[in-house]
C-alpha cells in the first residue's frame, strides 16, 4: 500500500475565471494558496502550457517545472481531452465538435482527426519531457447516436465502429510506448469509452496494448448507474489518475438518465462539489489505497450550483480529509511472537517421528 498523493487541481475550469488565473504564475500563486500539492494541466491553453513547444523543447519543459516549482506544486498529468475526443467524431456532431477545433481543420473531418492525433503524440512527448509517465484523453466517438437506438443496431455496425476507433488510436498508443507514457482513458458519457464493457472491448482490439489505461471519476459512473466501487475492483490495476468529482442523481417525475435537454440544474443526474453529491469517497479512497493505486487525487470541479472559487477551497479541505495515511505496521505487530523453526515443529507435533 502507499499513501495516495494530493490534493491536486485539474485547471481547465479555472483558466481565465479572472485576470488573476489568466496566467500561469497567478493560477499557481492561487492554488498553492488554496493549499493544493499538484496541478493537472489541459494541453488545450497555449497560453498557459504550449504542448508543441514543451514536445521540442526541453528548456521550455524545464521552465515550465521551474515556474510550478517556485510555489510548491508539481505537475500530476497533461491532460488532452479535446484532442482526444477529435479522434472520432460522428458526421452527427461535425458542428458541435468543430467549435472545439482550430479554425484551419474545421470542416475538414479529416484534417480535424489528423491535427488531434499529432496534438495527443506531442502530449505524450512533452509528458516525456517533463518526467511523467502518464497522460488523459477521451476516447472520441463514432457510435454514440446509435446507443439505446430503434430499430435495434445492427452488430456489423458497432463491431466496425470499434475496429475504427482502435484503428485510429493505434498510432498513438505506439507513440506513447516509444515515450514510456501511459494514455488513461476518462470513461465518460458521450465517448465510445464510457463504461467497462466498452472499454474491454476496445482493449481486446488493441491486443491489450500495454500503454491502455483509465482515469477513473466516479461522477460518470453514479450517472449511469454502475457500480463504482466495484468497479475500481475489477480494473485497478488500469487504474493510474484519478477525477475527484462529486455527483447526485435524484429521481424525477419528469426526467431521467438522459437528461431531458435540461440544462445542468435540471436534470436528475448532475455533478456536485465533493461532499455535496451522493458519492462514498471514504470507500473509494480506502479502496484505492488498499490496492496499490500510486496516482494523485485530483479535484475536479463541475458543480451546477456552487462557485467554483468555493468549490476549489472547500474541494482542497475535502481531499485532505479523506485521504489515507498509510500504516507503518499492523496494529497487532508487537504481539507476534517470532519462533524458531524447532519450536514451530514442536507446537505442530511435526518432525519427531
Amino acid at each position: 500500500m502507499r499513501t495516495i498523493r494530493g490534493p491536486a487541481l485539474f485547471i481547465a475550469q479555472f483558466v481565465n475565471a479572472d485576470a488573476r488565473l489568466s496566467t500561469l504564475d497567478g493560477l499557481c500563486e492561487w492554488a498553492a494558496d488554496l493549499g493544493f500539492k499538484a496541478l493537472q494541466v489541459p494541453t488545450f491553453f497555449p497560453h498557459m502550457f504550449d504542448v508543441k513547444r514543451a514536445a521540442e523543447s526541453q528548456a521550455y519543459a524545464d521552465d515550465f517545472l521551474g515556474t510550478l516549482a517556485r510555489y510548491g506544486l508539481e505537475l500530476t498529468e497533461l491532460t488532452s481531452q479535446r484532442q482526444g475526443q477529435l479522434m472520432a467524431v460522428h458526421p452527427a456532431f461535425d458542428v458541435t465538435q468543430d467549435a472545439i477545433a482550430p479554425v484551419e481543420v474545421r470542416g475538414n473531418p479529416e484534417a480535424r482527426r489528423q491535427w488531434a492525433e499529432e496534438q495527443l503524440k506531442l502530449t505524450a512527448t512533452a509528458s516525456r519531457r517533463l518526467g511523467i509517465d502518464r497522460m488523459v484523453t477521451f476516447s472520441g466517438s463514432l457510435l454514440w447516436p446509435y446507443l439505446y437506438p430503434y430499430p435495434p443496431v445492427p452488430q456489423e455496425l458497432v463491431s466496425a465502429g470499434f475496429a475504427e476507433l482502435a484503428r485510429r488510436w493505434r498510432p498513438v498508443l505506439d507513440h506513447c510506448e516509444s515515450e514510456g507514457v501511459d494514455i488513461c482513458f476518462e470513461l465518460h458519457p458521450t465517448e465510445d469509452l464510457h463504461d467497462g464493457s466498452t472499454f474491454e472491448r476496445f482493449l481486446d482490439l488493441i491486443g491489450n496494448h500495454s500503454r491502455c489505461k483509465l482515469l477513473y471519476d466516479p461522477s460518470h459512473f453514479l450517472l449511469q448507474h454502475v457500480d463504482y466501487i466495484g468497479f475500481i475492483d475489477l480494473y485497478a490495476d488500469y487504474i493510474r489518475a484519478f477525477h475527484v468529482k462529486d455527483a447526485e442523481f435524484v429521481k424525477s417525475a419528469k426526467t431521467g438518465v438522459y437528461g431531458g435537454y435540461n440544462d445542468w440544474t435540471g436534470r436528475a443526474g448532475r455533478f456536485r462539489s465533493p461532499g455535496d453529491g451522493q458519492i462514498d469517497f471514504k470507500t473509494i479512497i480506502s479502496r484505492l489505497t488498499g490496492l496499490g493505486y500510486d496516482g494523485w487525487a485530483t479535484l475536479e470541479w463541475e458543480c451546477c450550483f456552487k462557485n467554483k472559487y468555493d468549490g476549489a477551497r472547500e474541494g482542497r479541505q475535502f481531499i485532505s480529509d479523506h485521504l489515507i495515511k498509510v500504516t507503518e505496521s499492523a496494529f497487532d505487530a508487537g504481539m507476534r511472537k517470532t519462533l524458531e523453526d524447532k519450536t514451530v515443529a514442536s507446537i505442530l507435533g511435526i518432525g519427531s517421528r
